[in-house]
């Protein structure tokens, strides 16, 4: 996997690339957000029209959806800068055996924290774009996902956004989000004779989610305003993703735990018609697809998904998969109406629209 570079003039870049990373940017390198770097961002601009540059970062870059980013991005020609947290994570990668030495398949790793701006400034510089997927999750590898983590995890936003703003080469930023952001809320229309339709422009109440102790919906709420208001009137093009449950091969083993923080309420999700499911792949192609729309008119948040759980017994087999207690469901009437209907047409007419797939061959939208 990965984009192999031999010729004199990518081993020279390469090598220069080595030596910046691991001298890293001199004294005074964490500028301000004023309107010097607004400026320089702006010169930026007008070289990146000329021939857009193809370095990119990404946060959370050994997580399972992290992964399937890069990987994406290296089919799509682009160089990518892994930003982990620490030395486990770097043993990890190593482990996987999915890239080889350091820049040799376009992938080069870096040490930040998403708590600490100035190694996020260090990550980021020299990168025209972030894709900042890494999301918090209980170290204890249960699912703990706490109130307490729901603040660090919006705080964490801030500080990617932050840092994004403040680092002169970065003019794009995608954001990797939640359905849960968008699903939860405190009177749901009963008795309607058509289901409300969720969309972009839905948000999750944070008080409910609080009084039901919704934590990991609490954070991905909070994080993706804290990145709204960051980047609001700032040098940034921002955009997020706002992804289902994400699963495809290897997520039970890889990506367990932020799946069971997911599934907190999700009987309540089921009855209601909110649960979905995202492929890993094809949420991995959003983020590249829409990162590459964001120079012309992609903005906003896109909501990803390509299958809606409708029947209990899927759900009992899901729950069974992440090995948690089933629970005793009543299976949907047949000829009820769910309460709320999932909209994806913002990203399948997006994805459509670039004709890089069919909009059925990519993320179907049941009408029925």
């Amino acid at each position: 996997m990965g984009v192999l570079r031999s010729t004199q003039s990518m081993e020279a870049e390469v090598e220069e690339m080595r030596a910046a990373l691991l001298l890293g940017p001199g004294p005074g390198a964490w500028r301000s957000s004023g309107g010097g770097a607004a400026a320089a961002k702006t010169a930026a601009g007008a070289e990146e029209g000329a021939a857009e540059p193809r370095t990119v970062c990404v946060t959370g870059g050994i997580s399972f959806l992290g992964l399937a980013v890069v990987d994406r991005l290296l089919r799509h020609g682009y160089t990518v800068r892994l930003a982990l947290e620490t030395q486990e994570d770097l043993d990890k990668l190593r482990e996987m055996e999915m890239f080889g030495e350091n820049g040799r398949d376009g992938v080069w790793t870096v040490m930040a924290n998403v708590m600490d701006p100035e190694s996020l400034h260090r990550a980021f510089d020299g990168c025209v774009g972030v894709f900042h997927t890494s999301s918090l999750v209980d170290p204890g590898g249960v699912s703990g996902y706490t109130k307490h983590m729901a603040t660090l995890e919006a705080k964490a936003a801030e500080q990617v956004v932050e840092a994004c703003v403040r680092t002169e080469s970065v003019r794009k930023c995608v954001f990797t989000s939640s359905l849960l952001a968008c699903v939860w809320r405190q009177n749901s229309p009963h008795h309607r004779r058509f289901p409300t339709t969720v969309d972009e422009s839905c948000w999750s109440d944070e008080t409910f989610c609080r009084e039901n102790k919704l934590w990991f919906a609490l954070g991905k709420t909070m994080a993706e305003k804290a990145a709204w208001r960051a980047a609001r009137g700032r040098d940034l093009k921002l955009v997020t993703v706002c992804p289902a449950l994400v699963t495809g091969p290897g997520f039970l083993r890889r990506n367990s735990t932020p799946s069971i923080a997911y599934l907190k309420g999700a009987h309540a999700m089921l009855a209601e018609g909110l649960l979905a499911t995202a492929d890993v792949e094809r949420v991995a192609e959003a983020h590249v697809s829409v990162y590459e729309a964001m120079s012309g008119t992609a903005g906003g948040r896109y909501i990803c998904y390509d299958h809606v759980v409708r029947r209990a017994e899927e759900f009992a087999e899901l729950e069974r998969q992440l090995g948690l207690r089933p629970r005793a469901t009543a299976p949907p009437r047949g000829d009820a109406v769910p309460s709320f209907e999932l909209c994806n047409r913002k990203l399948a007419w997006l994805v459509s629209s670039r004709r890089r797939c069919t909009h059925d061959a990519y993320l179907p939208v049941a009408y029925d």
